[in-house]
């Protein structure tokens, strides 16, 4: 028989003692093979129980909780066209990679499927073809040494490691065996870390003993050595007769791969390879383990994370009854009942009845059923845990934060766009409204909104727009808890933070990267607390999920959807175009366990015949292994706030340049696009109304002579005035204020443009100008400060004489300075307050009261005006703007084409 290299070599075939002629094994053989189990069989465990194996919490197995690394699949689908081809057999490039990792030279490493096989091939290799006889084994240790020593006819000396003493090795003892004149061992099995106990050896103790006793072969497993940080690795400065396993399994969560190392003399590592068979590592396995031994930021994530998360663990089981916690450095804890009434495999039982599994460790040498091993998991995971294990023993476990997973959280869903205005905000609303309907108790929830667009809760807090039709949609106040961190761009200065409903000052991006580590349990606690009161969460999420610049800090999208353990629906907007690549490339770049939370698809702004669709939405549910639960067509005509600036910049949300009914002009009213536009959601009663036509304009060209000009909201007044005098729109501007031809409305920041002069004393808004020159269309001055008004506002328009409603946000305030005599207060408080002033002459007023075209009566009323001043008719529409009416409309188009029922079953709610 020959080599792979072609070198001739003896086979021994020795037949085991246990095997009996017939050909059975002997039953103390069948016992040695009941007890040979491991942790992870999450298989057997699912079968036990009647459940899927992803439904099981595997705390049995010690696996890295933050991997398997984030590229793993791309590396994988890159490499599968090499699958045509034999693997390299000498893993040349894996050993490469491993050499420089460790330290060691390639001629003294080895690879193969897993250490557990490299395990079982080293004894022949050992003490010529006799191989070792005798061999020593510090217990508890892991359960294969003594296997493998059985499989090959070695005699095992155990060496107890006593409970009294933290399971710490007794190096005096294990010298002295190995100085014994006769039956002395040449073969020892170390773990470092032990397993199950986590303990780590003094390597520079252990390489002195090693080299007085060169007769002995020490095999050292180094399974879990890198997760502990700053370990001295024994493969490096190794006394020739040690041999150390480096398993990648556990480390960079790769059971299923199976990739192992080895570090040996490089004799007894060339004898290795001979002995070997081709192509015992496959390709996929070498290009995933060259690559995990290159990654360093996720080496050094793991090494920090299991580290803080091992020692809140631990903590919090030493203070659940009746549990014994041993120290340990690895990703591991191991634990005893000392309770009585309790084993391990009684507790094992009644926390596999909640779906979660332990490592009885009674087939541990030297360990009993009152030991048992869990992993360190995901902090959220080790929350349901420790929920378990109190719920089960009893008493009050302290961990900090207090796990969630002691109540059953309520039931939520999430929507997750592929992209920005994906429609995620109307399909919330949407939902929000179905499930009031379908007689539940829902409440809307966005952690992080940046969004120009905000509006007043009833207790004086800002949050977006959006939330607060929600809020409507699901028959509720708005509440700051339900939008808990607003954004609101003003370029210059970064974004204003509002926190809760209170504005915290400007951020730029760097600054609120850091503020987020408190900012998230901020978030979390506002979730929790609204959560609580409600049936059913729907949560909305944020731009994409697969920002990969963004998701290392992300607090909106999927870390929110884990904290709420919300099922993720991943929404594609058709309309624009390459939709299912955006599904699936979404789906691609989401690590595992995102891609986990995400329970189905949804297709939305469809044009056309669905039953074209059909093969694509087949395709894309087989590539994602994720149903499509519906696809949504546009929806003309929908007349509700919208959040996003996208649809109002491309002129799309607003009807234009049709005349109205037999022949009559419409009324031509123009709005200024500012740079920095905010609450344009201002506009939206105006455009449901079918004798108005409504346009945006951005320079003077485009200006004309409209019968109504709006100078909308600002978020940065003093920059979007510049960009005015730019654009040559001032004289434009008093030119149709001088001839009286055009009604002139300012509504927030544009009442403040009409003024003379704006001025920021705090640097709010800009650092370059401490003020600006106005319009000077009205004898104003506006001074910004620092204190922001934010109230819900009652008010009477006088002209009218018309009772009036809406909502402050601005900073400051507007006051004459000259010509009093010339202005008049157009819009009163019921305190005396002036909300709104205009001149005397000429059709040119402002106001602070955002929403104020959502009055019916005074829109109509302007509207008229307007109209006949321009000769021109105005015939308002009954019902024109009627938000209620519209968000029943929205929900039964979405409750047509959703599978609402799927989505129910998926939330449990049915």
């Amino acid at each position: 028989m020959t080599n792979r290299r072609g070198q001739a070599h003896t086979c021994q075939m020795a037949i085991p003692s246990t095997l009996q002629a017939g050909g059975q094994i002997t039953r103390q053989t069948q016992s040695q093979t009941q007890e040979r189990t491991h942790g992870g069989n999450i298989w057997a465990l699912a079968r036990e129980r009647g459940c899927a194996p992803q439904d099981i919490l595997d705390f049995s197995a010690s696996i890295n909780p933050l991997g398997p690394p984030a590229w793993l699949a791309e590396v994988i689908r890159e490499n599968i066209p090499d699958l045509r081809h034999y693997p390299d057999p000498d893993c040349s490039e894996l050993i490469q990679a491993a050499s420089q990792y460790y330290g060691v030279p390639t001629d003294e490493l080895v690879a193969d499927n897993g250490t557990a096989e490299i395990l079982h091939r080293l004894p022949p290799l050992l003490h010529g073809d006799a191989g070792p006889r005798r061999a020593v084994i510090p217990m508890p240790a892991y359960a294969d040494y003594a296997s493998v020593c059985a499989n090959h006819g070695v005699h095992v000396e155990h060496l107890p490691m006593q409970r009294q003493d933290d399971f710490a090795l007794d190096w005096d003892q294990l010298r002295d065996i190995l100085k014994k004149p006769t039956r002395r061992p040449n073969l020892v099995f170390l773990g470092q870390p032990n397993n199950p106990t986590g303990r780590t050896l003094d390597p520079e103790r252990l390489r002195s003993l090693a080299a007085d006793h060169p007769e002995t072969w020490f095999i050292v497993d180094e399974a879990f050595a890198d997760f502990i940080s700053g370990l001295d690795r024994l493969a490096v400065r190794r006394p020739p007769n040690m041999i150390v396993l480096l398993s990648l399994t556990k480390f960079y969560a790769l059971p299923g791969l199976r990739i192992g190392l080895a570090a040996m003399d490089a004799r007894l590592a060339e004898q290795y390879r001979n002995r070997s068979p081709d192509w015992s590592v496959n390709a996929l396995a070498q290009c995933v383990g060259k690559r995990c031994l290159q990654d360093n930021p996720f080496q050094e994530a793991s090494r920090t994370y299991i580290r803080e998360e091992r020692q809140r663990i631990s903590a919090a089981l030493s203070a659940v009854p009746g549990l014994q916690v041993f120290a340990g450095e690895a990703n591991f804890l191991l634990c005893r009942c000392i309770r009585a009434s309790y084993d391990a495999r009684i507790l094992a039982e009644l926390l596999l009845q909640r779906r979660i599994a332990i490592r009885n460790c009674a087939n541990f040498p030297g360990l009993d059923h009152t030991y048992f091993r869990i992993a360190v998991r995901r902090t959220e995971e080790n929350h349901r845990l420790l929920g378990a294990l109190t719920e089960v023993l009893g008493g009050a476990a302290h961990f900090i934060p207090p796990p969630r997973s002691q109540k059953r959280p309520t039931p939520a869903l999430m929507f997750q766009g592929t992209c920005s205005n994906a429609g995620k905000s109307l399909l919330t609303a949407a939902l929000c409204r179905i499930l009031r309907q379908d007689g539940f108790s829902p409440a809307p929830f966005k952690a992080q909104n940046m969004a120009l667009n905000s509006g007043v809760t009833p207790d004086g807090g800002e949050i977006g727009r959006a939330q607060i039709l929600q809020a409507q949609a699901s028959g509720l106040e708005p509440d700051r808890r339900m939008n808990p961190i607003l954004l609101k761009p003003n370029s210059e200065t970064g974004s204003q933070v509002i926190v809760l409903g209170t504005p915290q000052g400007n951020m730029n991006v760097g600054t609120y990267i850091r503020a987020k580590t408190e900012l998230r349990n901020v978030v979390h606690e506002a979730y929790d607390s609204l959560s609580s009161e409600h049936d059913v969460m729907v949560l909305e999420g944020a731009g994409s999920p697969a920002e990969i610049n963004l998701k290392h800090h992300d607090l909106v999208n999927m870390t929110m959807a884990r904290h709420a353990e919300a099922a993720v629906f991943l929404v594609g907007d058709i309309d624009r175009g390459g939709v299912f690549a955006a599904l699936k490339g979404t789906m691609d770049l989401l690590d595992d366990w995102e891609r986990e939370l995400v329970q189905g698809l949804i297709v939305n702004k469809f044009r056309g015949q669905r039953a074209l669709l059909n093969p694509a939405l087949d395709w894309i549910t087989q590539r994602t292994q994720r149903p499509v639960l519906g696809v949504v067509p546009h929806l003309a005509d929908l007349v509700l706030p919208e959040e996003d600036s996208v649809n109002f910049k491309q002129g799309t949300l607003y009807r234009q340049g049709q005349e109205g009914e037999a022949g009559h002009p419409r009324l031509d009213v123009a709005c200024l696009d500012l740079p920095h536009i905010s609450n344009f959601t201002d506009l939206d009663p105006l455009a449901a109304e079918p004798s108005v036509i409504l346009r945006l304009v951005r320079s003077s060209d485009e200006l004309g002579i409209p019968d109504l000009l709006i100078l909308p909201g600002s978020k940065n007044v003093m920059t979007d005035m510049a960009f005015v005098r730019e654009r040559g729109l001032v004289e434009a501007i008093r030119h149709l204020a001088d001839t009286g031809s055009t009604h002139i409305l300012g509504i927030c920041g544009g009442f403040q443009m009409l003024g003379r002069l704006i001025e920021d004393p705090h640097s709010l808004e800009s650092t370059r100008m401490a003020s600006i020159p106005g319009l000077d269309l009205l004898p104003v001055t506006t001074r910004l400060e620092s204190t922001k008004t934010l109230r819900l506002t009652a008010a009477r328009h006088k002209p009218s004489d018309l009772e009036i409603s809406g909502y402050e946000i601005h900073h400051g305030w507007t006051v004459p300075k000259s010509d009093r005599e010339a202005l008049a207060v157009c819009v009163e408080s019921p305190d005396g307050r002036a909300l709104g002033l205009g001149r005397m002459d000429k059709p040119v007023w402002g106001s602070y009261l955002h929403g104020i075209f959502d009055n019916d009566g005074f829109r109509q009323w302007l509207l008229s005006g307007v109209a006949s001043a321009k000769r021109k008719s105005f015939q308002a529409a009954a019902g024109a703007w009627n938000i209620e009416s519209e968000l029943d409309r929205l929900a039964d188009h979405v409750r047509q084409n959703l599978d609402i029922r799927a989505i129910y079953k998926i939330l449990g709610v049915c």
